[in-house]
């Protein structure tokens, strides 16, 4: 059977035991191999550090959050999971596909709000210069 090459980008949130906070490395070095393993490559990756739970998840109160871009093949989403459900270090995870829709709707408004900021912050400077005149 021919191989895929067709990537599709997926949002990873992983969280941690809270106990692995001052030896993080080994525990991110394995989600990093299961991805890449599984043909997956990470596009982006933001610490959100130690939070407290809305609810106790495997007896804990707090986790340590990891929030990963991803680019993978479309068989790659159910391998990665098989993985995660055994893996002691996440105790919970969430892998979802990004719609390009909602990511580009997304944009246009970040670029709309960004907008709106910055014509407010120009009406300001030049009500600042009107007032010291």
């Amino acid at each position: 059977m021919p191989e895929n090459n067709i990537k599709s980008e997926y949002e990873l949130v992983v969280l941690f035991q809270p106990a692995l906070e001052a030896n993080l490395k080994p525990a991110l070095d394995k989600v990093a191999k299961v991805i890449k393993d599984n043909g997956g490559e990470i596009v982006a990756e933001d610490d959100w550090g130690r939070k407290e739970l809305a609810y106790k998840i495997a007896g804990e109160t707090h986790a340590i959050y990891r929030v990963y871009t991803l680019q993978l093949p479309a068989e790659a989403p159910g391998k990665i999971s098989d993985v995660f459900n055994i893996t002691g270090e996440v105790i919970r995870y969430l892998l979802t596909k990004v719609d390009p829709r909602v990511k580009e709707a997304l944009a246009e408004e970040k670029a709309r709000a960004e907008k709106r900021a910055a014509e407010r912050d120009d009406s300001r400077a030049e009500t600042d210069e009107d007032a010291n005149e």
